[in-house]
């Protein structure tokens, strides 16, 4: 890179290499020693998780659940529990893909600071990733939002099987974020867990779209790049502006920002180095540059 200005685009797919595409990845690394990672769905979708996005940036499937609405409406909050019933599977049997694990073996190298993602899977934890900033929740956690007692999403799982054993195993297509594209739509005789607690309204502990990160998460992550040298996309097109606003503060305080996703994100003109590829591809060949005592990693996924 001759030029920090200059976007650098590399794919696989194309005239760089793979090895080109890592040497250039490994040398961002060694010009930045604090580097912040910011992931995103495409992260996960080798874990059987799907993304909202396709590589053009737009949204696939049907439009996801608006908070306000989940918290006013009824209809809307029976539609959500009964879509994830049938797609928490999904997000409960995934594990840690090779692009997980090697984030952790270089954060456990030193390579890396304290990570934040934009996903609610849990998988950076699984992998082994210490202090995981979660800017969009976790799906598995649940709050009353009347008592504020927090549940399980694998205890609200047993409680809606119990009050709806009709609707177990009912075909579905998995969507983005335990969700499920439901064959059928008729949801009249759904039922909906109440609180365990005080028979209140469960939310699934995540951000959902029209509502904001809270703001002690907003001030930790800003924290997070403050204290950081550089920026690391992985697998996010940085359509939603809770992710691309840091990309924007990371340019306007000259940090240099390299990016791995399959397609367009948003931020490309704001991105130093960008590899079009997948980042189970690129991320462990990363790490048997940068760290190859740290190679040998445990492929299995933390309990």
């Amino acid at each position: 890179m001759s030029d920090p200005n200059t976007m650098q685009s590399l794919s696989h797919d194309e005239s760089a290499g793979p090895a080109q595409s890592v040497a250039a990845l490994a040398e961002f690394f060694e010009r930045h020693r604090r580097i912040l990672v910011l992931s995103g769905a495409g992260i996960s979708t080798a874990s059987g998780i799907p993304a909202y996005r396709g590589r053009d940036g737009v949204r696939r499937g049907h439009a996801p659940v608006q908070g306000p609405e989940f918290r006013k409406l009824e209809a809307v909050r029976k539609r959500y529990w009964a879509r994830s019933m049938i797609g928490y599977a999904t997000m409960a049997q995934a594990t840690p893909n090779p692009a997980h694990l090697a984030l952790a073996a270089l954060q456990a190298a030193g390579r890396l600071a304290p990570l934040m993602t934009q996903n609610v899977d849990g998988l950076h934890q699984r992998a082994g990733s210490s202090a995981v900033l979660e800017l969009h929740g976790s799906i598995h956690h649940v709050v009353c939002l009347d008592c504020h007692a927090p549940i399980s999403r694998a205890a609200v799982q047993q409680l809606l099987a119990a009050l709806n054993p009709d609707h177990v195993g009912v075909p579905a297509v998995a969507a983005p974020d335990g969700d499920a594209h439901v064959e059928s739509d008729d949801l009249t005789r759904f039922v909906v867990a109440p609180c365990p607690h005080c028979g209140g309204t469960l939310k699934p502990d995540v951000v959902f779209f029209g509502d904001g990160v809270a703001t002690a998460t907003t001030v930790e992550a800003v924290r997070r790049l403050e204290q950081a040298d550089a920026l690391l996309v992985v697998g996010s097109s940085l359509m939603v502006f809770s992710g691309f606003r840091f990309c924007r503060m990371a340019a306007a305080s000259h940090k240099p920002i390299a990016a791995i996703n399959q397609g367009i994100t948003r931020a490309d003109d704001l991105i130093t180095l960008k590899i079009d590829a997948a980042a189970g591809q690129v991320l462990p060949s990363l790490l048997s540059l940068l760290a190859p005592a740290s190679v040998a990693i445990d492929h299995k996924a933390t309990p």
